[in-house]
């Protein structure tokens, strides 16, 4: 009997690394629903398409020269920015925001190429010109404007903690010593767990979805990022996920662009605000993060370019 259990064990661990990880990492998903979020309400929205659209800008010139636009995104993060592994489409609030910017910029959704970029390569994938602009879950902080330059914020996000739903113990950031607490490599999540005030046993991965598998397996007890994002997750696994406590970090969201652009990140930086102003925002707010239990703000004022 033993045996036998410890195969079924391994097995159930198997099948959930491999969803985790599907081609390559570039799709993911972790629980009771593996294609993903419904997509349907998003289906509804669009955006005009600029026809005149003109921006000094080395950037926008090579695209328009090649037709497309090569946006880079998230792929694993519930009704932020996720690819479906059944259609290979991409959904959310963040894909949303691009395609804002895209229309503004005089692309249409047919003229988007995407590209799954994880956390740790984003400010390389921007600075060599293997995306035109980067948008995902993107914490704007002064280590990375080393690198690249950044339009927003559009979104205000705050770190926070996803448990099972039969966790007890876990309460908030406080009562994570000597706990296993999961992040993913060159998030400021996971530097913030890292702090020797929490005392937390910290294992890091290159995707949340990976970290949501590992706490479903009882490999670790929390995963610890954005909560916009681990709300995702928990409404995947309402009945296997919860997020619990108050956010305890600010993260404000921004556009990653090659540094140095000034006339794009100033055309990026007006779309959002257009899109802001006419409603579109709202829209697909509530069509994305909205369905997941994220509570609808004012979108906060745009920073300064520096």
């Amino acid at each position: 009997m033993k045996f036998r259990k410890s195969v079924a064990v391994a097995a159930a661990v198997a099948a959930l690394s491999l969803t985790a990880t599907a081609c390559g990492g570039k799709e993911g998903s972790a629980g009771d629903k593996p294609e993903g979020p419904d997509s349907k309400d998003t289906k509804a929205l669009s955006y005009t398409v600029k026809k005149d659209a003109s921006v000094d800008s080395s950037v926008f010139k090579a695209a328009k020269k090649r037709g497309k636009l090569i946006i880079g995104a998230k792929a694993d993060q519930p009704y932020l920015g996720f690819q479906d592994q059944s259609t290979k489409e991409y959904s959310g609030f963040d894909i949303e925001i691009a395609k804002m910017i895209a229309a503004d910029l005089g692309f249409s959704p047919k003229q988007i190429e995407w590209k799954t970029v994880d956390s740790g390569a984003r400010e390389t994938a921007v600075s060599k010109g293997d995306v035109d602009f980067m948008i995902g879950t993107y914490t704007i902080n002064d280590e990375r404007k080393k690198q690249i330059d950044f339009a927003g914020p559009y979104y205000h996000a705050g770190a926070s903690l996803l448990v099972r739903e039969d966790e007890k113990d876990i309460k908030g950031p406080e009562t994570v010593r000597g706990k296993k607490v999961c992040s993913i490599v060159g998030s400021t999540p996971l530097q913030n767990i890292k702090k020797p005030k929490y005392g937390a046993k910290v294992t890091e991965l290159s995707k949340y979805s990976e970290c949501v598998a590992q706490m479903l397996n009882n490999q670790v007890d929390a995963v610890t990022t954005d909560d916009a994002i681990l709300m995702g997750y928990a409404a995947q696994n309402p009945k296997k996920l919860k997020v619990v406590g108050k956010p305890f970090s600010e993260e404000p969201y921004g556009v990653g662009l090659k540094k140095g652009d000034k006339a794009l990140q100033k055309a990026v930086a007006d779309a959002i605000k257009a899109h802001q102003e006419n409603g579109d925002y709202k829209k697909a707010f509530d069509a994305t993060i909205g369905k997941s239990g994220s509570e609808y703000k004012d979108p906060p004022a745009f920073t300064d370019p520096k």
